[in-house]
C-alpha cells in the first residue's frame, strides 16, 4: 500500500464530497483508496497495477475517500464481476487456510482479486473480496459455454404496425426501455475467430449478465485444496458458503434502485426496471421483458413473460365467469326451486329427517331457504357453458404461449439453445459425489457416474419417503372428514338444546347465529383447519423434497429442477386438492338411508357419513375452494409482500439515508436477501397451483379467474418489486421454455376436463332438473321439483333425541330425505326409483358428451394453431441462412489473407506451387 506524503497529496487530483472536507492538514497521512483523475461514481483506488490489494483501517483521512458506491475496482477501470464476503474468526484457522488456497487458485484460473478490509466496511467485521474477469478468460469460458455474441446488425425488417397501435399506447413503455440493445444477428463465440464478431470494446463486449454467469461457473469448479493433493471433495463455492468459509457470493447490481448512478458507464439499468417495471403503479402498462432478460438472464425473464402472459389470458376468464355469475345474480328471482323451498306453504311443511343419530332433531325444509339462493348463485344454467367455455380456454392459453415462446426464443436468441448443452454442464456436486469414472461413448472422455445398485436404492428410498407423506396428507384428511362429522353434532346439539327451550323443533330454522346452517358452519371451520394443516405440511415437506433430491445426486441442474419438481407438484396436487375432491365427488354419495345408514368407521364408531348441504354439495364445494385458494394467495401476497416491507422499514431504511462515501455498493448488495437457485421454482410452483384451483374446480365457482386475475397483478408488481430492491443480483442463466411446468400444465388442463364434467353431473342439481324438466314435469316448468326429489321415510320408533310431545305429533307420519327411493309400504320399499336410473343415465350421457366435444375442440384447435408464426419460422431460416453465407465469406477472407501472407514471406515456395495446386486453391476460393 503506497503511504502518501503531503507534497504528493497536494499534487494528486482528488474529488471531495463537500468543501467541509477538502481542507486537510499537511503532513504525512495513509490514504485507505485513491486515484488520478477520479471519477465522481467510482472508488477510489491506489494507483497499484497489482491485481490484489488490501486495505488498512480508515482513519481521519476516510472524509477525503469520494464515493464507494460503484461497481468498479479502485482503478476505476476493471468491472466487479462477482463479490465474496467473510468474517475473520479468531478460531477460524482451518478457513483462512480453505481461502488461502481457493483465492490462489481462482487467480491461476486467470481472475484478477481485490481485498476490502473489514475496518473498511460498516459492521468493521466483514471483508469483501471482489473478483474480476479478463478478457481472455472470459473469452475462453464464453467460448466453454458456447454463448452467442452478435457479428453484424440485423437487416431483417420488423413487422409492420400494428393498426389502431394509438390505442395502446397508454400501455407501452419508452422505446430505449423495451428495447434497450438493437438488433444483431449472433452466433456461438469462437476465440479463435475474434475479429469475425462485433468487438468496439473488449470490457463492455460481454454484459454483465453473462460475466457473472461465467464467473460463477469457474467459482462453482475451483478447488481449495493445496498443490499436491487430491481431495476432489474440496471443491465450488457452494460447498465453502456451506461450511462457512465465506458467508455470500453474489454479483452486484449496477446502482440504487431508487436513484442514476453517477458514473456514466453504469448502466443504470435496476433504476429503470424499479422506475418503469417494479412499481405497482405500472400494473396497467406493459412489462420491459427485454431489458428483464438483459440484466437478471433468460431464465428469469421467461418466468416474467409467461406469467404475463397467464395474467393476460386470465383477462377473458375472468370476464366470462363474471358474466356468468351476474346471470345467476338476474335470474335470482326466477328460481322456482328456490321459492318453493322458501314458501311456508311447501317447504314449511315438509318435515325432514335428522341429519346425525345423536343430538339431531326434525327439521324443516324451509330452513335452508338462504343456503338455496346461495346455491343458485353458482349452480345455474350458465355454469355449464362456462365449465365448457373453460376447457377450450386452457387450451387455447396453452397454445398461444407455445407461440408466444417461440418467438421469445427467437428474439433473445435461444432457437440453437438445446438442453443437451445443459447436459455438458455437470453439477459440481454429481462430480463430487461420484467417484466413479467411465467413457462416454459420444465425446471418448472419462467422466463420472452413479453406479445402477446406488441409484435403485436412492430411487427406492426417494420413492418411499414421497409415499410415506402422501399417505400422511390423506390421513390427515381422514381426520378433517371425521372432525367434520364430530362437530355438525356439536352444533346440532347446541341447536336442539335452544329448541328444547322454546318447545319447538321442527318449525324453527336450524340457524347457528343468524344466517349460517350447521352444515355451512361445519365446513367453514373444517376448511380453515384444512389450511392450516396444508400450510404446515407444505411447511415440512419442502425440506424433506430437498433433501432427498439432493440425495438422489442428479447429474445436471436441469435433472435437478425436473425431480424436484415432480415430487413437489405430486405433493402439493394431493395436499392443496385432495379436501375439494372429497368435497366433490365423495360427500354425500355414499350416505344409504334412514334406517340403513353408511358409517365412516363401521356402525360402532357411529360416524355417519357426511351429507350434503340442503342447499346442494357444490355450495360446500365453491365454499371450500374459495378458502383454500383465497387463503393461499393472501398468506404468500403476506410473506412476499408485507413482511419484506416491514423489514425494509426497519432495516434498509438505514442504509438509504447512510452517506455514499460511507456505504459501498457490495455492502448495499450484502444486507439484501440472497435469490437461490430455487427461487423460481417456487414463484411457478406457486402459480401452477393457482392454475388448477381454476380449471379443476372452476364449475363450482365462476368467479375463481377474478381473484386469480387480481392476484396476478399484485404478483407481478410484488415479484419485480422483490428482484429490484430486496433481492442481491441473481446470477444469470439461460432457459428456452418454461421446462417440465409445461407437461405439468398440459396434464392439469386435461384433467380439468374430466373434473368439471363430473362435478356438472355429480355435484351439482343441473342433471337431476333438466331431468325433471323434460320428463316428469307436467307444466314444463320446475314446480313440482322439490318434492319429487325428496323420498319418504316412516318413523318407526321413537328416536332418543326427540321429546315425547314431538315423537306424539309425529307417530306414524313420514319424515323426508334427499334420494329418489320407493315409498314405505311399496313392494320395492326403500329401493331406488326409475327416475334415480333415469337420472343416472342423463349423468354419464352427459359426461360421454361434454368430454368428447371438449377435447374434440380442444385437439382442434391445438392443431389449427402452429406452434411457431410462421414469420418466426420464416425469420430463423433467413437467419441461418445468413450466418452462414457470412461464415463462408469470413473464412475465404481468412484463407485470402494467410496465402498472401504466406506468399509475401516465402514467394519461392509459392512459385513453386504446382499447377494442380494452384487450380486447388482457386476452386476452394
Amino acid at each position: 500500500m503506497k503511504r502518501i506524503s503531503g507534497k504528493a497529496k497536494d499534487e494528486t487530483l482528488i474529488e471531495l464530497q463537500s468543501a467541509r472536507d477538502s481542507q486537510v492538514a499537511d503532513g504525512p497521512a495513509v490514504l485507505t483508496a485513491f486515484r488520478i483523475n477520479l471519477h465522481p461514481d467510482e472508488s477510489s483506488g491506489n494507483g497499484s497495477l497489482s491485481q490484489r490489494t488490501s486495505l488498512p483501517g480508515h482513519r481521519e483521512t476516510d472524509k477525503l475517500q469520494p464515493n464507494k458506491d460503484t461497481v468498479f475496482f479502485r482503478d476505476g477501470v476493471r468491472r466487479i464481476d462477482f463479490v465474496l464476503s467473510y468474517v475473520d474468526e479468531k478460531d477460524g484457522e482451518k478457513k483462512q487456510e480453505r481461502r488461502r488456497a481457493f483465492e490462489a487458485n481462482l487467480e491461476k484460473a486467470g481472475l484478477e482479486l481485490e481485498t476490502e478490509d473489514k475496518s473498511d466496511s460498516k459492521d468493521q467485521k466483514t471483508y469483501f473480496l471482489k473478483i474480476h474477469a479478463p478478457w481472455d478468460v472470459l473469452a475462453t469460458h464464453a467460448d466453454v459455454l458456447k454463448v452467442k455474441v452478435p457479428f453484424k446488425e440485423s437487416d431483417i425488417p420488423h413487422g409492420q404496425d400494428v393498426p389502431l397501435e394509438w390505442l395502446s399506447r397508454p400501455f407501452r413503455l419508452p422505446e430505449h426501455i423495451m428495447n434497450p440493445e438493437p438488433d444483431y444477428f449472433t452466433y456461438h463465440f469462437d476465440k479463435t475467430k475474434t475479429d469475425f464478431f462485433l468487438i468496439r470494446d473488449k470490457d463492455t463486449f460481454f454484459p454483465p449478465s453473462t460475466r457473472n454467469r461465467i464467473v460463477f461457473y469457474i467459482l462453482g469448479r475451483c478447488s481449495y485444496y493445496k498443490e499436491g493433493q487430491k481431495d476432489k471433495d474440496k471443491t465450488g463455492i457452494k460447498r465453502l458458503l456451506s461450511n462457512g468459509t465465506y458467508t455470500a457470493a453474489f454479483p452486484l447490481h449496477d446502482c440504487r434502485y431508487w436513484k442514476r448512478a453517477r458514473n456514466a458507464e453504469c448502466e443504470s439499468e435496476r433504476y429503470n426496471l424499479y422506475k418503469h417495471w417494479a412499481r405497482f403503479l405500472c400494473f396497467y402498462k406493459e412489462q420491459p421483458l427485454n431489458l428483464i432478460k438483459k440484466y437478471y438472464g433468460e431464465k428469469i425473464g421467461i418466468y416474467f413473460a409467461w406469467l404475463g402472459f397467464y395474467t393476460e389470458m386470465l383477462f377473458f376468464a375472468a370476464v366470462m365467469g363474471f358474466i356468468c355469475f351476474t346471470y345467476g345474480v338476474l335470474s335470482y328471482d326466477d328460481n322456482i326451486t328456490s321459492k318453493e323451498i322458501c314458501d311456508p306453504k311447501v317447504g314449511g311443511s315438509i318435515v325432514m329427517c335428522p341429519l346425525c343419530d345423536k343430538n339431531c332433531t326434525f327439521w324443516t325444509l324451509n330452513s335452508t331457504c338462504h343456503s338455496s339462493w346461495q346455491s343458485h348463485l353458482f349452480d345455474n344454467e350458465g355454469t355449464v357453458f362456462f365449465a365448457i367455455f373453460m376447457g377450450i380456454w386452457v387450451t387455447l392459453f396453452l397454445e398461444f404461449w407455445k407461440r408466444r415462446q417461440a418467438r421469445l426464443e427467437y428474439e433473445w436468441d435461444l432457437v440453437d439453445f438445446e438442453e443437451e448443452q445443459q447436459q455438458l454442464q455437470i453439477r459440481p456436486e454429481f462430480e463430487i459425489r461420484c467417484t466413479n469414472r467411465r467413457l462416454n461413448k459420444i465425446t471418448q472422455e472419462m467422466e463420472p457416474y452413479l453406479p445402477l445398485h446406488s441409484r435403485c436404492a436412492r430411487y427406492c428410498l426417494s420413492g418411499a419417503t414421497v409415499l410415506f407423506w402422501i399417505s400422511l396428507i390423506l390421513a390427515c384428511i381422514t381426520g378433517v372428514i371425521a372432525y367434520r362429522l364430530a362437530v355438525y353434532a356439536s352444533f346440532a346439539s347446541i341447536i336442539g338444546n335452544h329448541e328444547g327451550e322454546t318447545g319447538s323443533h321442527e318449525n324453527k330454522t336450524l340457524l347457528v347465529g343468524g344466517l349460517i346452517t350447521p352444515q355451512l358452519a361445519t365446513s367453514v371451520t373444517a376448511s380453515c383447519i384444512n389450511f392450516v394443516i396444508i400450510m404446515i405440511l407444505n411447511f415440512f415437506y419442502e425440506k424433506v423434497a430437498i433433501w432427498i433430491t439432493d440425495m438422489e445426486i442428479p447429474k445436471t441442474h436441469l435433472e435437478y429442477e425436473n425431480r424436484l419438481i415432480t415430487k413437489m407438484f405430486l405433493f402439493q396436487f394431493v395436499n392443496y386438492y385432495s379436501s375439494c375432491f372429497y368435497v366433490a365427488f365423495f360427500k354425500g354419495k355414499f350416505v344409504g338411508y334412514p334406517g340403513n345408514y353408511t358409517y365412516m368407521f363401521g356402525k360402532w364408531k357411529k360416524f355417519r357419513n357426511e351429507e350434503c348441504d340442503p342447499g346442494g354439495c357444490l355450495i360446500e364445494l365453491t365454499t371450500q375452494l374459495l378458502i383454500v385458494m383465497a387463503g393461499k394467495q393472501l398468506w404468500g401476497n403476506i410473506q412476499e409482500a408485507l413482511l419484506p416491507l416491514i423489514r425494509n422499514w426497519w432495516s434498509s431504511r438505514k442504509g438509504r439515508h447512510n452517506p455514499e462515501n460511507h456505504y459501498s455498493r457490495w455492502e448495499q448488495d450484502h444486507v439484501l436477501q440472497n435469490f437461490s437457485q430455487l427461487g423460481l421454482f417456487y414463484e411457478y410452483l406457486e402459480m401452477v397451483i393457482q392454475f388448477g384451483f381454476i380449471t379443476l374446480f372452476v364449475a363450482s365457482f365462476p368467479l375463481a379467474p377474478l381473484l386469480a386475475l387480481f392476484n396476478n397483478i399484485l404478483e407481478i408488481r410484488v415479484d419485480a418489486w422483490k428482484f429490484t430492491t430486496q433481492f442481491r443480483r441473481p446470477v444469470a442463466s439461460k432457459a428456452r421454455n418454461i421446462g417440465a411446468w409445461q407437461e405439468i400444465l398440459n396434464a392439469v388442463a386435461i384433467l380439468s376436463v374430466v373434473t368439471n364434467a363430473f362435478i356438472m353431473a355429480f355435484t351439482s342439481d343441473m342433471i337431476p332438473r333438466m331431468v325433471y324438466l323434460y320428463a316428469y314435469s307436467n307444466s314444463t316448468s320446475m314446480k313440482g321439483y322439490i318434492n319429487s326429489s325428496l323420498s319418504e321415510y316412516r318413523i318407526p320408533i321413537k328416536p332418543q333425541t326427540m321429546t315425547e310431545d314431538s315423537w306424539l305429533r309425529h307417530f306414524n307420519k313420514t319424515c323426508r330425505y334427499r334420494d329418489y327411493r320407493h315409498p314405505p309400504g311399496h313392494e320395492n320399499e326403500y329401493s331406488h326409483t326409475m327416475q334415480f336410473w333415469h337420472i343416472l343415465a342423463a349423468k354419464m350421457a352427459f359426461i360421454i358428451i361434454m368430454e368428447h366435444v371438449v377435447f374434440v375442440v380442444k385437439f382442434f384447435i391445438a392443431w389449427m394453431i402452429p406452434d411457431v408464426p410462421s414469420d418466426v419460422k420464416a425469420r430463423i431460416k433467413r437467419e441461418r441462412y445468413l450466418i452462414q453465407e457470412y461464415l463462408h465469406n469470413y473464412e475465404v477472407e481468412t484463407l485470402k489473407l494467410q496465402l498472401s501472407a504466406s506468399f509475401i514471406t516465402d514467394p519461392q515456395s509459392e512459385l513453386s506451387l504446382t499447377p494442380d495446386r494452384h487450380e486447388m486453391l482457386s476452386e476452394c476460393l
